[in-house]
């Protein structure tokens, strides 16, 4: 295969890459490692130091369009930004530590256990929520249909939320409503985002499999705002842990330059497809493509 030829298939491969990172929130990592590593037989930590810049092309793609639609929630992304930064800093560290073996069956692992715990985790029908559980985030909130993840954690764990007022709404397109929601466990969700930035800057993968699940099972906030606030975190994330990258030596420009291309390309038509997605379809095909990508991660590492 020429390096033309080379280009233009790692460029495809890599437009239905950004289509789902932006649908999922993983930032494009988790289809660009396993391919080059098992279909092209790149070292992993090369494909790793690749998928960093194309989880940085998804982010500011996929990004952009959910803050201009008001679907992120931009205080919940500030507060962990701090978290999931340093995260990236010690796991770009680690992987200069850690065998190829070892990355693979850890690649496989992280996935697969995201997945697991969202397919556990079913929607909860939408109940009406008294205006008075809610710190006041969203005008004439009482009556409005919202998020049964509300009811459970309204009051519970929620104190720093308030004060920082991380509470807030977005409007459904395809439920037709207006959705509002209440954060809590504010101290759990920066301790799983240092999780996830280490394994971001550990992988190349954006974490999306980590924080998406965090933001939705551990801080309450609905799938489709914690999978656009996972795009905005993921190139945060990603241009911490691509500067230690550089320096090792691990981005080749080459491969580099179509993968970025064509991801960013892709996660603006994703971008474009979550505002009419359904969030129950949504958490569906996030289960089966984490769980068709973890099997092939761990066979690579174990077998």
């Amino acid at each position: 295969m020429t390096s033309v030829e080379l280009s233009l298939v790692l460029f495809a491969i890599s437009i239905a890459a950004g289509v789902l990172g932006a649908l999922l929130g993983l930032g494009g990592g988790f289809v660009i490692v396993p391919v080059l590593t098992l279909v092209f037989h790149l070292d992993i930590r090369l494909a790793i130091g690749t998928s960093i810049v194309a989880v940085a092309a998804t982010s500011s793609a996929g990004a952009a369009r959910n803050v201009s639609e008001s679907i992120t929630n931009l205080r919940v992304a500030t507060f962990l930004a701090l978290a999931t930064t340093l995260g990236a800093v010690t796991g770009a560290l680690l992987a200069g530590v850690f065998d190829a073996r070892f990355l693979f069956a850890l690649f496989g692992i992280v996935l697969a256990v995201s997945g697991v715990q969202m397919l556990r985790t079913r929607p909860v029908p939408a109940v009406k929520v008294p205006v008075s559980l809610v710190k006041d985030p969203v005008p004439a909130m009482q009556g409005v249909r919202v998020s049964g993840n509300i009811a459970e954690g309204a009051v519970r764990g929620r104190h720093l939320a308030d004060r920082l007022a991380l509470h807030s709404a977005y409007y459904d397109e395809s439920e037709g409503l207006e959705v509002p929601y209440v954060v809590v466990q504010t101290g759990l969700g920066l301790a799983l985002m240092y999780l996830a930035g280490t394994v971001s800057g550990l992988l190349g993968i954006g974490s999306g499999a980590l924080k998406v699940p965090a933001m939705d099972l551990a801080m309450h906030i609905p799938m489709k705002v914690s999978t656009a606030t996972s795009n905005l975190l993921i190139g945060l994330t990603a241009s911490a842990s691509a500067v230690v990258y550089f320096a090792r030596g691990d981005i080749d420009p080459l491969i580099a330059g179509p993968v970025a291309i064509g991801v960013l390309f892709g996660a603006t038509q994703g971008s474009k497809m979550l505002r009419n997605m359904r969030s129950d379809r949504l958490r569906v095909l996030f289960v089966v493509v984490l769980g068709t990508v973890a099997a092939q991660m761990l066979w690579k590492g174990i077998g």
